[in-house]
């Protein structure tokens, strides 16, 4: 079978590690995806969710803050800040962190407070995407 290692790294710890047959990530121009012997790449990529298809056929979902992604022909790396488990996100807890951001948000009495506001409302509404991705799977 034809097969690439993936690995998922976020700053704390390896949340993925293992064969694929198929990455599929977001790339800041748009979805990438990532077959074996894929031709040498480096990229950064937004904050959304890594849809894994494992050489057995079976799916992980990982959502990633944003990060690093570094493609070998025979190896994918995907590095992030913040990398969390399909099974490990908590809806409830990123709905609340968004409120908290959509406030910041209005609250913001510099360019630098909007900025910072605006890039978490970003990274938190591609979690609750990736949320619903992975519960639809």
């Amino acid at each position: 079978m034809n097969t690439i290692h993936v690995d998922v790294v976020s700053a704390e710890e390896s949340i993925y590690s293992g064969e694929a047959r198929f990455v599929a990530l977001p790339g800041e121009s748009g979805e990438l995806g990532i077959y074996p012997r894929h031709t040498p790449l480096i990229t950064r990529i937004k904050a959304g969710s890594v849809r894994i298809e494992k050489a057995d056929g079976g799916e992980e979902f990982v959502f990633v803050a944003g990060g690093i992604l570094e493609v070998q022909p025979d190896c994918v790396t995907v590095l992030s800040d913040t990398a969390i488990r399909g099974k490990d996100l908590d809806e409830e807890k990123a709905n609340a962190a968004k409120q908290l951001a959509e406030e910041a948000l209005r609250n913001a009495k510099s360019e630098i407070d909007l900025a910072v506001a605006q890039s978490e409302l970003a990274v938190l509404a591609a979690q609750l995407s990736a949320l619903r991705k992975y519960r639809k799977k």
